[in-house]
């Protein structure tokens, strides 16, 4: 194939995920790229529905209309107490994927400018004007590219910065008995047996009947599948289970760290979603992040797509702006990965007597240094202080100014 015949693109994005669907939805929502090519690459189709995704609002979002179930209230819970969690003024909210992948690609399938292809990205190779694309069926072009393939050796062949994975597997069951509580969801119940791990049951009651039932651990090492299956199924029996129906099954990791993946950003080539480090490193959560870390993109993106500005007059490289949040994600993480059993005690001393108003605040990274520390200083004290002065002495992961 010559030159003449490659397609090119203003914007390419390989792969599909929740943050690239993000992206071009706002990007199109924003009407200010109307007159720019945009392609999504990803041999995946999205016509399954492959996972869950959970966040908490004040405000109604563009999603509302997606939303499968939100509730007011969560159950905190460990082997000594029970916490009631009033979430007001957020709600806690369930996106099923396949309902967040139509919805997107309805809206994209409008789009004149907007194009899917469903082909496997092979190659990316940034040259001096523009970055080069290869599939295994074809070759393109783009003047950005905007990556979400996770690539795990970045991150397994490195020692400097700790790594753990969210890993979990969840069934989606239907009780003959009511055992469910619709009103409330089971935000992180550490009842279960700990195992020298950071483990928890989630639990997103759809009706006294049906629930969404997972075990969780953040923790290392991956288990094998069939623990998770009797973890969960010991826990429905506790519930009063008797017999029940397995509607269908999820699994995933995802992983939890604090490596810079945005050194990997180029002039023309960023990445996003979890290859960008888009994760909260400290809790796993994706879809919060994506949502702010998306709006902030387009915002950055607006410049250049005006008719004015010559091509290639972003640097992809400048996007990422390191906060302290980022440092603080560190110490936990750094925390849990030399002592993964303290994950009940660091997390129950948060919920026992915080606000959870204070905590999701915290999470979503929009506290003050004074409300930090109201958070901070529930937790116990010694392996976060042992953690800094790791971090900052010993072994010299990084360096860090306020």
């Amino acid at each position: 194939m010559n030159s003449s015949q490659i397609k090119h693109y203003d914007y390419i994005f390989t792969g599909t995920g929740l943050a690239a669907l993000m992206t071009v939805y706002k990007m199109v929502q924003s009407g200010n790229f109307s007159h720019k090519s945009i392609a999504l690459l990803d041999e995946n189709l999205k016509e399954a529905n492959d996972r869950t995704w959970c966040f908490w609002n004040e405000n109604a979002t563009v999603w509302n209309s997606i939303v499968l179930k939100n509730w007011d209230s969560a159950l905190f819970a460990n082997a000594n107490f029970r916490s009631d969690l009033d979430l007001k003024p957020y709600q806690y909210n369930q996106i099923r994927g396949l309902d967040f992948y139509n919805f997107v690609f309805e809206a994209l399938s409008k789009q004149e400018n907007v194009v899917f292809l469903r082909e496997k990205v092979t190659d990316i190779n940034e040259l001096e004007n523009h970055v080069f694309v290869g599939t295994e069926e074809n070759r393109y072009t783009c003047d950005y590219l905007f990556n979400s393939i996770y690539t795990k050796e970045f991150v397994a062949n490195q020692t400097k910065y700790p790594v753990l994975q969210q890993h979990f597997v969840g069934w989606f069951v239907k009780s003959e008995k009511e055992i469910f509580d619709p009103e409330q969801a089971t935000f992180m119940d550490f009842s279960v047996e700990q195992r020298g791990n950071t483990r928890f049951m989630y639990v997103l009651p759809a009706s006294k009947t049906e629930a969404l039932v997972e075990y969780t651990l953040f923790s290392e090492n991956l288990l094998p599948k069939e623990e998770y299956e009797n973890e969960i199924q010991m826990y429905l029996k506790n519930l009063g289970a008797d017999q029940f129906e397995i509607t269908e099954k999820e699994q995933g990791s995802i992983p939890m760290t604090c490596y810079p993946f945005w050194k990997k950003n180029t002039k023309r080539v960023l990445n996003i979603g979890t290859a960008g480090g888009w994760t909260k490193a400290s809790t796993g959560y994706t879809f919060k992040n994506s949502e702010k870390k998306s709006s902030q993109l387009v915002a950055f993106l607006a410049p250049s797509a005006s008719l004015l500005m010559p091509s290639g007059s972003l640097k992809m490289s400048d996007f990422h702006k390191k906060n302290k949040f980022w440092y603080y994600d560190l110490l936990l993480l750094d925390v849990l990965y030399r002592h993964n059993e303290l994950g009940s005690l660091i997390f129950s001393s948060l919920f026992k007597k915080g606000n959870p108003s204070l905590i999701f605040k915290f999470l979503d990274e929009e506290t003050s240094l004074w409300e930090d520390l109201k958070v901070i200083l529930k937790c116990p004290k010694m392996p976060f202080i042992k953690a800094l002065f790791r971090v900052l002495f010993k072994k010299k992961i990084v360096s860090y100014k306020f």
